[in-house]
Parts: structure tokens; C-alpha cells; sequence
């Protein structure tokens, strides 16, 4: 480890690696098959454990692999609680904000007029909370209430939309 490359951020930069490919439910040699031995499951290991530094290139072939934007393997600046997200001030969503969840594999299929503006959104929401499990997304309900105004619909007009796409059940 060099002094340009503090141990905690090798190891945090480790920690989104390792994450990423569970979320994709990936073991490190099914990553090593994918990448064509590109990637050594033993190399990968060494890189999620912090023990090794990954370089910008190989980065970005492993994002590419993973099919994620870069800047998702990379870790979070901390918050103002100390957390990689800002703050929520100990806030908890009312009971009334029911969440929606959303089928991916649906939304990559779909064959809708709304199809491009579902996949623009839901791609945000992935890309600022780092989700990249390809099957669910949970969305909240003012996302619901937000899409059904890009569709001149009402949140239950728009969850009605949603169901009927077969995208929540």
C-alpha cells in the first residue's frame, strides 16, 4: 500500500466490489468464467479485501463486465451523519408512503409507449443508490406520484398504469 492510497479506501473501494457482484449474485469465479480469465477469482478476492489496488482501466473493464456506470464501483463521500448519504436528520418515512416494486426484467421487455421514460427513471434511482441487482426496485411513492405527472395521471392512476403493464404486481 502507498501513501498516495490510504489502506481504508482500498478497502472501501473493496467493499462496493464485493457488493456489486452479490448484488448480481455472482461468485468470484463465476466473474472469472464471465471475464473470460480476464479477472482471476483470486485477483478479484485481493481487490474486494483491500489487499491489492485496482487500477482505472481494469475499473472500468469490471464496471463494463458488471454493467454499471464507473463511478458505482467507487465509494460514497460520507454524509453529513457520517454515513455515505446525506442526512435524514433521524426522519422516517409516514406509514402512508407505500412503496412500489418494480419488476426489472418486465421493464426491460416492456413493449409500451411508457417504456423509455420508466427506464430513464428507474436507471436514476439505480445509478443514486447504487442497486444493481437487475431483478426488483423498490421505488417510494412520490416517485409513483412524480412518473404519473410525466403522464398526466394521479399516484393511483399511475399504479394502476404500472400494474397494468405488468411491471408491480
Amino acid at each position: 500500500m502507498s501513501d498516495d492510497m490510504p489502506l481504508s479506501y482500498a478497502r472501501a473501494v473493496g467493499d462496493r466490489l464485493r457488493n456489486l457482484r452479490r448484488q448480481q449474485s455472482l461468485s468470484l469465479l463465476a466473474v472469472e468464467e464471465a471475464s473470460g480469465r480476464e479477472f482471476k477469482a483470486s485477483v478479484l478476492g485481493a481487490y474486494e479485501r483491500g489487499e491489492r489496488i485496482i487500477s482505472v482501466l481494469r475499473l472500468q473493464r469490471l464496471a463494463q463486465l458488471y454493467g454499471v456506470p464507473v463511478d458505482q464501483l467507487l465509494p460514497r463521500p460520507l454524509g453529513p451523519d457520517g454515513e455515505g448519504r446525506p442526512s435524514t436528520n433521524g426522519e422516517r418515512p409516514a406509514p402512508v408512503d407505500l412503496p412500489v416494486t418494480i419488476d426489472l426484467t418486465q421493464l426491460a421487455a416492456l413493449d409500451a409507449p411508457e417504456r423509455d421514460v420508466l427506464r430513464r427513471y428507474v436507471s436514476m434511482i439505480q445509478i443514486q443508490r447504487g442497486d444493481f441487482n437487475g431483478r426488483v426496485i423498490t421505488v417510494r411513492r412520490e416517485d409513483v406520484t412524480a412518473l404519473g405527472r410525466v403522464f398526466e395521471r394521479d399516484e393511483a392512476g399511475m399504479r394502476s398504469r404500472l400494474r397494468d403493464l405488468g411491471l408491480i404486481d
